[in-house]
């Protein structure tokens, strides 16, 4: 049995969310004030996809232990659909945009932190903060797939899906460069527009392998080839 119930697990995760969220949306920075806001940076949109992801399943939790020795067929359709949404999110955005986050951010962290993370957000951004929203996702996430089995979608549809939301996303930071002149990122500042190219088809074959590492990981743990 296990020491802590996945139920309560996923709850406590929940909550850590929110409160990293609203610890975030309370900080004055600049940055939140111009073109955008914090919906420009991947990092609060992903922080989002988990809190969303994490509120689903807890709301899953909740619905299947309300349905216990209840026949309503018209509920566990209902059920049936909310698991659905469960595993199709975990899938194509929780796992894949939560590992790409954590990988990326600490990769170019390492390499050179003003590429991504200027010196000057220690000033706003408490280091508690900043795990919160750049290196416990990973464990988070993996916990959530070591504990429930997920139903993936066919492959090419789980794909399709994660590309949709990569080729979005960049077209969103390259918007507000139009309108505002700025990239969102000062790691954009010092690459040439073929080079950005290059990149951003970089980024979105690496969102991709992520979205395909999860699906062999949660085939793997659950050992649902056999």
């Amino acid at each position: 049995m296990a020491l802590v119930p996945c139920q309560v697990l996923r709850a406590a995760i929940l909550l850590s969310y929110c409160s990293i969220l609203c610890n975030y949306k309370a900080i004055d920075m600049p940055a939140h004030q111009t073109y955008g806001g914090s919906w420009k940076f991947l990092t609060f949109i992903d922080l989002v996809i988990q809190a969303v992801f994490f509120g689903i399943c807890v709301l899953t939790d909740l619905s299947s232990l309300l349905m216990r020795g209840n026949d309503s067929q018209e509920q566990e359709r209902q059920l049936k659909k909310l698991i659905s949404l469960r595993d199709w999110m975990m899938a194509v955005l929780a796992f894949p945009v939560g590992v790409f986050v954590v990988t990326m951010f600490w990769s170019i962290y390492i390499y050179d932190r003003e590429l991504v993370y200027p010196k000057l957000l220690d000033n706003f951004i408490p280091a508690w903060l900043n795990h919160g929203m750049h290196t416990t996702v990973l464990p988070f996430v993996l916990i959530e797939m070591r504990t429930t089995h997920h139903q993936y979608p066919s492959r090419s549809c789980g794909l399709a899906a994660v590309c949709t939301f990569a080729v979005g996303y960049i077209l969103w930071v390259c918007w507000i460069h139009h309108i505002t002149g700025v990239w969102v990122y000062p790691l954009l500042e010092h690459l040439s527009p073929g080079v950005k190219i290059i990149f951003f088809a970089a980024v979105t074959v690496i969102i991709n392998v992520f979205y395909l590492v999860g699906e062999v990981l949660n085939n793997y743990i659950w050992d649902t080839q056999k």
